[in-house]
């Protein structure tokens, strides 16, 4: 019988927004696959530690994923993952992919999880937290009220037709187009504030446009009205 894969959400940071859920599948499945090379820097691997930490026993199944977007690169990563995946699957062996954030919102697990599925092995998706949902709450503000929209916006693509969407604008993985993303939101007369690293122990947090950094890391996310 083939093993089950499990593509599980660890919330942005903080080890306490892990769902009940997700602990359990964590400590139930007997393979905990992280998309890096080394589990001591796997953001996701070292939140889900914390909150389980009999995953320290378990087999690591290093999935490495170059962060580049030549398209070519990233379908042959996703690919030697799928197999690798599949060869444990194989085994008779559960598999937790571990993800930041929540596992259905721009997770890499996705892309493992379509190729598996094609292959005919069974999948479920584990929620957790999403960061812009724990980016609001440290903040202290409503992420949408009343009839406002919501949009989701990845930052580090192209943003300026987004701009022009009503409502609140949340910009995820902003920093490494952040001076850009500044300068566009200025122009418009946007108010935004930020949350950096949210729930980790790097957390940085701000509140006026003005303030934000020019460096600011990655895993850094922007609430825009």
């Amino acid at each position: 019988m083939k093993g089950r894969w499990y593509g599980v959400g660890v919330g942005p940071g903080d080890p306490e927004l892990m769902t009940l859920k997700a602990v359990r599948i964590l400590r139930e499945c007997s393979v905990v696959a992280i998309p890096h090379s080394e589990k001591e820097r796997c953001a996701a691997y070292q939140i889900a530690a914390q909150a389980a930490p009999e995953i320290e026993e378990k087999t690591i199944l290093y999935l490495p994923m170059p962060m580049t977007r030549d398209r070519d690169r990233l379908d042959r990563s996703h690919q030697e993952a799928a197999a690798r995946t599949a060869a444990v699957l194989d085994e008779g062996r559960d598999v937790a992919f571990i993800t930041l954030g929540d596992s259905t919102v721009y997770s890499t697990c996705l892309y493992v999880m379509g190729r598996l599925q094609e292959q005919g092995y069974e999948t479920e998706l584990i929620n957790g937290v999403p960061s812009f949902c724990a980016a609001a709450a440290r903040l202290g503000i409503p992420l949408v009220n009343g009839a406002e929209e919501l949009h989701v916006i990845p930052a580090s693509y192209p943003v300026r037709e987004a701009l022009g969407l009503a409502g609140v604008k949340v910009f995820m993985k902003a920093g490494t187009r952040i001076s850009e993303l500044k300068k566009l939101l200025e122009e418009q007369g946007c108010r935004a504030v930020m949350v950096e690293n949210c729930g980790m122990k790097t957390e940085r947090v701000y509140g006026d446009l003005k303030e934000i950094p020019e460096d600011a890391g990655y895993f850094s996310l922007l609430v825009a009205r």
